[in-house]
């Protein structure tokens, strides 16, 4: 049950698929190098999943931030980022640019080399410390595992970056307003009740539709200053909104035009409108 146990057998299996893949000729048995490397990418999968738990038990509370994640796609925040990762260092220090442009590789292999030094030497520090005393973390394990997170965190900014655009701080807190914004619309239309608390409880699928429609009207005319305000320039709006710039000033202009019984009227109509 001890964590360094389970990461002395984890290693154990990355390393004997690795010495049956050098062992292996890649031409005359293609299909078992691939089964091989599958296999690799498998082990070293569960390998850091078991020490993500290390350091977690560990280090929990020297780990490096990741508040750097938000800026990330979401389709990017997959349960084997870590894995890639690790996958890309290898490429890397190989000369194989798989997804990046060579110039940022280049720049990249410095960073990819460092991680993966590290975590060889994490490899050999814990399974020294799993076969002398797998119950307790002294110091020096403590500092190699603080080195190797934070060299891994910052590799993991530095290559999706290289990928990607990352989202901005601005661009985050615009989607935070866009948060608020739909929180506030909510507890408007329950006050109103053009919604109920039934409806929201049970995931109506209606509300998919409602809720954004809601928020729109509110944007425009409830809470003017926040992520809807048309006296910003397209540029300074959410990605979102910012296309629909010029038809949200027309929205905008006929809701303008209508009393306060024809508001109320429109907005239970986008209640129930699909």
């Amino acid at each position: 049950p001890r964590l360094l146990s389970q990461f002395f057998f984890a290693d154990e299996r990355v390393t004997r698929v690795v010495a049956e893949i050098n062992g292996l000729d890649a031409q005359l048995d293609p299909q078992q190098y691939l089964v091989l490397l599958n296999q690799l990418h498998l082990s070293q999968a569960h390998l850091l999943a078991i020490l993500e738990r290390i350091m977690e038990e560990c280090i929990p509370t020297q780990r490096h931030s990741r508040d750097y994640l938000v800026k990330f796609p979401e389709e990017l925040l997959v349960d084997n980022l870590g894995n890639h990762m690790l996958f890309a260092a290898e490429c890397l220090l190989a000369g194989t640019f798989l997804e990046v442009e060579e110039a940022d590789g280049a720049q990249l292999r410095p960073q990819a080399r460092n991680l993966l030094c590290s975590l060889e030497l994490v490899r050999t520090v814990l399974r020294e410390q799993s076969l002398s005393q797998p119950g307790s973390y002294p110091e020096p394990v403590r500092a190699v595992l603080v080195q190797f997170d934070r060299l891994f965190a910052e590799f993991e900014l530095s290559y999706v970056s290289s990928l990607v655009v990352v989202k901005s701080p601005e661009e985050i807190y615009r989607q935070q307003e866009i948060i608020v914004l739909f929180c506030e619309t909510v507890e408007r239309a329950l006050r109103l009740g053009y919604l109920t608390q039934e409806m929201i409880d049970g995931y109506e699928p209606l509300l998919m539709f409602t809720i954004p429609r809601l928020a729109i009207i509110s944007g425009l005319l409830i809470y003017p200053e926040g992520p809807l305000s048309l006296e910003r320039s397209p540029e300074q709006m959410s990605r979102v909104f910012s296309p629909f710039y010029n038809f949200l000033k027309k929205i905008r202009d006929l809701l303008r035009v209508l009393s306060a019984e024809e508001l109320c009227l429109l907005e239970r109509s986008l209640c129930t409108a699909e």
